[in-house]
This record gives structure tokens, C-alpha cells and sequence, in this order.
């Protein structure tokens, strides 16, 4: 389901762009599961989930390669579970966090570069992050030392959405604005391409938020309710915020919906339904905002990464040290006297988005003076289909 969920979002890419570079932006997505698909076995997953090493910055070497990793050895922390269905798992969680961060790169981005951009930025900005949240790195242990309390996130709302999101910001600044971005209207090609995708994102999304319970249990079923919940929350929030400034906008109530699906994700395993439609509808109202004022400040991350996944992913993070009940998933929120749990919450979102900031930056400077990040201007013109790939998303007659 989760792998689905990248596919889906190829399409809800795909849509929003210019017909010209539709085939181009639905092929990053597909790009991403490929390379991470092979990264994370030889690699990724060793450091993300291998014993620490360098001061608990990453993991080390123990399953370099998937070395003594077998079906009958059970996953960490799921004894249920297989350890090769964790590691699979896990691996489409990965890789849909890169596929979410080409939103920065829509038109203008060579597929060269990304292939090498996606594959550093996975191996040293997701993998060090997913390490400190879920595989017992440094931040996980020294606010366990410190306040008692360790970081909440149930299904990647730290280390999917914020790192995706906030990387795609920092691209965006990179590689500049698209040619003509601000001088003339560039709308979608193909809305109902980008609803095909909400629809596939909102069903996949119970195999990202509900399968991460590692098992069909009590708080598998709650998290696959309240992802829902708060999807459905987030799409009439920001539908009803769009209808305020004029019409009720199609793009509107699916960019809602993917808001709500982000800000739940890291407290599905810890909230109940009220707690869900206030985060959803938040999410809704947050990343709208966060929208416009992306538009008012003339930034050229128009398929919005940053304002849905980085500001969905803060907010959700944040929420889930306010809402979370202790009688759904054991945590207590601040609501129910948690301080330490919301302080928690608080580190965990300000580093995970200072070292993404940072690392996706220097990345990014580094490949462009490598090879150049961006495709060249009679390329971009003529649109990235034909100039990159040879194909056309739409061919009339002959």
C-alpha cells in the first residue's frame, strides 16, 4: 500500500504541472522508489537500523547487504513480526520520502542530477533521521536521559514529512524559479490526474499509518480510524478556507485531505477521533496558509511540499505532545500533564528541521557544481518530456 502511495503520488505531481513535463514529473516518483528500492538493502537499512556508531549518529555495518537478516528472525521490536517484511516496509517508507521532495524540482531539474541528489540525500539526511526517531540513535537517548521522555512518531511525521518538506524548500531556493514563474500563469494540465492520486495517497495511507502498529491489533485499527478522520477533516478545512476567498477549489480539498493523512501520522498510534478532527482541520487551515504565504513571498515550490508535508509534518509533530491520551496509546500529551512529552516533541521537530536545512543544502550546492542541478533554458522551454525523455505525455494525431 505504501509502495502504491509513491506511485500516487507520481500522479498527483503529475497533474499539477504543464502538460509538457507531466510524463518528466510522474517518472520522479517511480525514479525514487527504483533507487531507494536499491539503496536500502545494501545500505540504507543498516544505517538507519544497525547498531549505533559514531555517537549514536547512525547506525553501523550489521546489515550491510540484508547480512543475517532472514525471514524466520523476527523484526526489531515486533517479535510477530519477519524481519524481511520489516525491512520491506520500511523501505517504501523511505522511499516515498524522496519521491515527496520532487516537488522542488518540477520543469527544471535534470534527471542525472536527481539520480544522484536522491541517492545522497537518502544515505545521509533520511537515514541519520529515521536512525535518531525509530532506530535508538542520539536524540532518542538523550531526551530519554534528559526529560524522561522520548520522541513521539508513530508513522513519520519527523521523519518523513518534515525532512521531505523542508528539504524541498531549501531545493526550491537552490535551483530557482521556473522560466516566466511570476510573469505568467502556469496551470495545471490535468486536475483530475492529481484527484486520481489524493485518491490512491488516502487509500495507501492506511497501509502507512495502520501498518506501522507491525501488527493487526487494537492500535492498528484506531490509527487506520483516525487517519481517515483527520484526512476528511483536513479536505473540508481547507476546502472551506478556499471557498472564503472565492471558489471552493478541486486542488484545495485534495491538498486538505493530504495535509490531514500528514499531520496525523506521527500521533495515529496515540489519539483518539477528537483529537484527529481537531489535528486534520488544523493541518487544513496551517498548510494553507503556509501556501499563500509561499505564493505572497514569490517562491517557486508550487506543488507544495514544504507548506503540506514540512508544515503538516511540524504541526502533527507538535500535536502529538499535546493530544496524546494515555489510554490509546500509553503516551501522555500535555493535555494529560505531560510537559516532558510536548518539550520532547518540541527538540525533535527543531532538529529534525535545522540538520535537514543544513545537510540538504550543502547536498544540493554539491551536486550543482558537480553537474548542475538544472536543465537548460532551450530544454526547459520546449518542456522536459521531449527534451529529457523523447516521449509526450499526450500525443494529438500524428
Amino acid at each position: 500500500m505504501v509502495v502504491l502511495m509513491t506511485m500516487g503520488l507520481g500522479f498527483f505531481y503529475g497533474g499539477m504541472v504543464r502538460r509538457k513535463n507531466a510524463v518528466s514529473m510522474i517518472i520522479l516518483s517511480f525514479v525514487s522508489l527504483a533507487l531507494v528500492s536499491l539503496q536500502w538493502p545494501l545500505l540504507g537499512y543498516s544505517l538507519s537500523f544497525g547498531d549505533n556508531v559514531l555517537g549514536s549518529f547512525i547506525g553501523g555495518l550489521k546489515y550491510i547487504g540484508l547480512r543475517g537478516v532472514t525471514p524466520d528472525q523476527p523484526a526489531p521490536g515486533a517479535s510477530q513480526l519477519p524481519h524481511t517484511a520489516f525491512v520491506a516496509f520500511q523501505m517504501a517508507f523511505a522511499a516515498i520520502t524522496l519521491a515527496i521532495l520532487t516537488s522542488a524540482l518540477a520543469e527544471r531539474a535534470k534527471l542525472g542530477a536527481f539520480l544522484l541528489l536522491g541517492l545522497l540525500w537518502t544515505t545521509l539526511v533520511y537515514d541519520p533521521v529515521a536512525h535518531w526517531v525509530w532506530g535508538g540513535g542520539w536524540l532518542h537517548t538523550w531526551l530519554h536521559r534528559v526529560l524522561g521522555a522520548v520522541p513521539l512518531d508513530f508513522a513519520g511525521g519527523t521523519v518523513v514529512h518534515i525532512t521531505s518538506g523542508f528539504a524541498a524548500l531549501v531545493l526550491a531556493l537552490v535551483i530557482g524559479k521556473r522560466l516566466g514563474y511570476g510573469e505568467y500563469n502556469m496551470p495545471p494540465h490535468n486536475i483530475p490526474l492529481t484527484l486520481i492520486g489524493t485518491a490512491l495517497l488516502w487509500f495507501g495511507w492506511f497501509g502507512f499509518n495502520a501498518g506501522s502498529a507491525l501488527a493487526a491489533n487494537a492500535s492498528a485499527a484506531n490509527a487506520l480510524l483516525v487517519t481517515h478522520i483527520a484526512a476528511a477533516s483536513g479536505a473540508l478545512a481547507w476546502l472551506l478556507a478556499s471557498w472564503a476567498r472565492g471558489k471552493p477549489s478541486s486542488l484545495g480539498l485534495a491538498s486538505g485531505a493530504v495535509a490531514g493523512l500528514v499531520a496525523i501520522t506521527p500521533a495515529a498510534g496515540y489519539v483518539g477521533v477528537g483529537a484527529a478532527i481537531i489535528i486534520g482541520a488544523l493541518a487544513g487551515m496551517l498548510c494553507y496558509a503556509a501556501m499563500l504565504f509561499r505564493v505572497s513571498r514569490g517562491l517557486d515550490e508550487s506543488l507544495d511540499a514544504w507548506a503540506v508535508h514540512g508544515i503538516g509534518g511540524v504541526w502533527g509533530s507538535i500535536a502529538t505532545g499535546i493530544f496524546a491520551d494515555p489510554s490509546v496509546g500509553g503516551a501522555r500529551g500535555l493535555l494529560y500533564g505531560g510537559v516532558a512529552q510536548f518539550l520532547a516533541q518540541l527538540v525533535d521537530v527543531g532538529v529534525a528541521v535545522a540538520y535537514t536545512v543544513v545537510a540538504t543544502y550543502v547536498l544540493a550546492k554539491l551536486v550543482d557544481a558537480l553537474i548542475g542541478l538544472r536543465v537548460s533554458t532551450e530544454e526547459e522551454y520546449v518542456g522536459l518530456d521531449l527534451a529529457q525523455h523523447g516521449e509526450e505525455a499526450y500525443a494529438w494525431g500524428e
